[in-house]
């Protein structure tokens, strides 16, 4: 029976799949365009593209030896406090998978359940990422509304806004490309105790929940975004309006004029 901790630590902006995929000389046990999941003898380690590695079974040292070989294929190499961990224990094989709010405990063999554990905890990770995101861009967007209802126009330029609807987009784009918690692996679908263990896992990290708090967040700043633009739409088609008025207004003089000098 082994004991130990499986940790989830947010790196980077991102990680190039392809050149860990090279680079690390470990047993591959799932790689895509998205992920590697290594095993060495008992121990793991989980590379997501979206700047997220998990481990289990490597002590300190191990992991930060490994993080200094992964250093290279990272892009915005940061690590944050964004971190978390849970107990997980390897039972003898035939054992049963037991899942408590503070412990996961696995047969020995079971190293889709160690995938499926290591890549909950990354998407814990990555759900405390974004929410900081989103919970930064609105109170961003409080603040720009608190000014509309204050002085009764935008404190944004139409650069400034296009901007700042440019962020929004990609953070939005990122949480969709980067979060799947409303799906699981295939092998999911085809070993009841698998399914189990995935439903169980979503639960504990409360990943369902979270993650609609973070689309409903999107969803809110979205409004906003498109009413600042219907703002900045008639606050520009008034300009153009007095504009042309203007040139009337000098074409009528300019007429005038003439009339009076002939």
């Amino acid at each position: 029976m082994m004991d130990s901790q499986a940790i989830a630590l947010h790196l980077a902006e991102s990680i190039d799949i392809s050149g860990c995929r090279q680079a690390i000389k470990k047993e591959l046990i799932f790689g895509d365009r998205d992920e590697l999941c290594y095993a060495d003898a008992n121990r793991y380690v989980y590379i997501f593209r979206y700047g997220i590695v998990s481990f289990y079974g490597f002590d300190d040292d191990a992991v930060q030896a490994f993080l200094l070989d992964l250093k290279p294929f990272c892009e915005e190499w940061r690590p944050s406090d964004l971190t978390e961990a849970i107990e997980l224990e390897l039972l003898p094989n035939g054992s049963r998978v037991k899942v408590t709010n503070s412990k996961i405990s696995l047969p020995e063999s079971n190293v889709e359940g160690m995938r499926l554990t290591l890549m909950h905890l990354s998407q814990s990770v990555a759900l405390d990422f974004f929410a900081g995101l989103s919970e930064q861009i609105m109170k961003e967007t409080r603040k720009h509304t608190n000014y509309l209802e204050n002085k009764g126009n935008l404190d944004l330029s139409g650069k400034k806004l296009k901007r700042y609807i440019a962020r929004v987009l990609n953070i939005n784009n990122q949480i969709s490309e980067n979060l799947y918690i409303f799906d699981s692996p295939e092998v999911v679908w085809e070993d009841e105790e698998l399914d189990r263990l995935d439903r169980s896992l979503k639960q504990i990290f409360d990943l369902k929940e979270r993650y609609r708090t973070i689309k409903e967040q999107g969803y809110i700043i979205k409004e906003n975004l498109s009413l600042f633009k219907d703002i900045m739409d008639h606050r520009e088609s008034s300009r153009l309006e007095w504009i042309i008025i203007i040139l009337i207004l000098v074409e009528v003089m300019d007429l005038f004029i003439m009339r009076i000098i002939n």
